[in-house]
């Protein structure tokens, strides 16, 4: 009779041949099982060994409950170390590829066809978008549309929310309180600078989540996601990522927030909180602004190559931390068997679509206002205290204020980097918020008089009719970007620009503190937005897709990454005398 692990013993009995490798191992395991007449009686030898082999969690908690399995256990361990250096892949990965074989050859081999087989819609697309080379091209393709979606086609509505917030709402809220007798104080400030600029600040978003929302939700209900997450699956593993890991980074581009919560896209917990850590790196639209300014101010021939170096080197971070992080805290963490069976394309209904995005943006909202309205409330209250000077509550100057106190305290830490001056320090602070925030927050403690003319008083009825004529006015322009999505020039078109009094106001400030070297420490400031802790809305995110425990090791790790870098870009910097 020929041996367990023979290819004639296999084919013989009808059993799946699993190779010479995996069956030697089979042959060893079985061995050591037929040693234990417990185990042989209860057991399939070979249903055994292969559940060893494929480190079967129910199996295994029963053996260790037996210190008599020790052996067993301990040569199981060496044989699936064996077949993974062999192989370079999951055992259980390996034995599930080998099973599909087999039923393949067995059903070619047994089922006779009257008719000449035909491939299906489905089998035609997927020979294209999953082709080898052809596959990742389509999957960046469509995943650039999906980034397009929730930036430009999201925009217009975005502005429209952030209009209504500051108008209408600001307006009524205002006159509520003036019947009240309470506007014109301090009362009237911590509900329009800090209550209402609070719930603005998650309810703006609310834009960019649904349409984030409803790119996926045709994306997985047409059946591509699955096609996505295969395709892509290689190249995020050399990364120590899964292949789903890819889409949550490419919309961090996008917005920061709705990344966080395209890492639901991932099943197993390892790989969505090791994504959820290397999202932030990706440069949001929030961050823009800054890199706009600084560029144009310090770069203004290169202002284009140079921001587009900043979104570059956020990739090229999350890259080295990806591979940096599996190898030091999710070391011997194995990554997620990738075996699946892929859905036919189905052409998605509007009932299925609105619900996956209406419950998603309902789930954002409702989860992470609270703590935009806490935050907001507490920077006002340190913008609102004056600390000396003659100014009142709510009505002191801002580099009079608890807030310039704090920031002043702070600029120290930031010398080293090369931006050591309390504005540049309060401006980060104010970063946190939101990172477009950075450069109001400049304009204010830079004393930069912008010349607003003063609003006209309006009616109830005339706010009402404001708020539909520019939504129907923010669909319109949706409609118009619509045929654009893919046709977005970065570079060219450039004209060079006055400086403004704000960026005089920066330009002169930054090249005193730096002592003359103010390009090389905008380009530190640059790097420090670029990797620092995200917005108080991402990180409310960020808490709740990935717990506390990480979201504290993910702020306090960008926060030292970034001080890191800023400081070693400017002292390294001026060493070679750039600058």
């Amino acid at each position: 009779m020929a041996h367990p692990h023979t290819a004639a013993y296999t084919r013989d009995r009808g059993l799946v041949d699993y190779g010479a490798e995996v069956e030697n191992e089979i042959a060893t395991i079985h061995a050591v099982i037929e040693q234990n007449a417990d185990l042989s009686t209860r057991y399939s030898p070979r249903w055994l060994a292969l559940k060893l082999l494929e480190e079967d969690e129910d199996i295994l908690e029963k053996l260790h409950s037996n210190q008599n399995h020790t052996g067993l256990i301990a040569q199981a361990a060496t044989s699936v170390e064996h077949l993974r250096a062999v192989y370079g892949d999951d055992v259980d990965t390996i034995i599930a590829d080998r099973r599909y074989g087999w039923i393949h050859g067995l059903v070619k081999e047994t089922v006779q066809h009257t008719t000449t087989e035909r491939l299906s819609l489905s089998d035609k697309i997927d020979r294209i978008a999953t082709n080898r080379v052809l596959g990742i091209p389509i999957f960046l393709a469509l995943m650039w549309v999906v980034f397009k979606v929730t930036t430009d086609v999201a925009g217009p509505y975005l502005d429209w929310v952030d209009g209504v917030i500051g108008g209408p709402i600001t307006n009524w809220v205002v006159a509520i309180l003036g019947v009240l007798g309470l506007d014109g104080g301090w009362v009237e400030s911590l509900f329009v600078d800090g209550i209402i600029a609070g719930v603005g600040g998650v309810l703006v978003f609310v834009p960019v989540m649904m349409s984030l929302y409803l790119a996926l939700a045709i994306l997985e209900d047409s059946g591509y996601m699955a096609r996505a997450a295969f395709v892509m699956d290689r190249l995020m593993h050399a990364l120590g990522l899964h292949g789903k890991s890819f889409l949550p980074m490419i919309v961090g581009f996008g917005c920061t927030v709705p990344a966080f919560y395209a890492t639901r896209t991932l099943e197993n917990e390892k790989d969505r909180i090791l994504t959820g850590l290397l999202v932030p790196f990706m440069s949001c639209g929030a961050r823009l602004p800054v890199y706009a300014l600084f560029a144009a101010i310090f770069f203004p021939e290169n202002a284009g190559a140079v921001i587009f170096w900043m979104y570059i080197t956020g990739i090229v971070v999350a890259i080295v931390l990806g591979v940096i992080l599996k190898n030091t805290l999710f070391k011997g963490k194995e990554q997620a068997p990738f075996v699946m069976e892929l859905p036919p394309y189905r052409l998605p209904t509007l009932k299925a679509i609105w619900f996956h995005m209406w419950e998603r943006t309902r789930g954002f909202v409702r989860k992470a206002w609270g703590l935009i309205m806490a935050t907001s409330v507490i920077i006002w209250v340190l913008l609102a205290i004056p600390v000396g000077g003659s100014g009142a509550f709510a009505n002191t100057a801002v580099d009079k204020s608890a807030f310039a106190a704090v920031s002043q305290g702070m600029a120290p830490i930031f010398k080293p980097a090369g931006f050591g001056n309390w504005r540049a320090s309060g401006a980060l602070v104010t970063g946190f918020v939101a990172k477009e925030v950075v450069v109001g927050t400049m304009a204010q403690v830079y004393a930069v008089e912008e010349g607003e003319e003063a609003a006209e008083s309006t009616t109830f009825f005339e706010d009402v009719g404001a708020i539909l004529t520019s939504f129907v006015g923010a669909t319109v322009d949706t409609l118009k970007s619509l045929p654009l999505i893919v046709g977005i020039d970065l570079f060219e078109g450039e004209e060079e620009e006055e400086l403004t009094d704000l960026m005089v106001a920066v330009r002169d400030d930054f090249e005193a503190t730096s002592n003359g070297h103010g390009a090389l420490a905008s380009l530190s400031f640059m790097l420090f937005v670029l990797l620092y802790t995200p917005c108080m809305v991402a990180v409310a995110a960020e808490r709740q897709e990935l717990g506390a425990k990480w979201t504290w090791v993910s702020v306090v790790g960008q926060l030292a990454l970034a001080w890191i870098i800023a400081a070693i870009v400017f002292q390294g910097g001026m060493l070679l005398g750039l600058g």
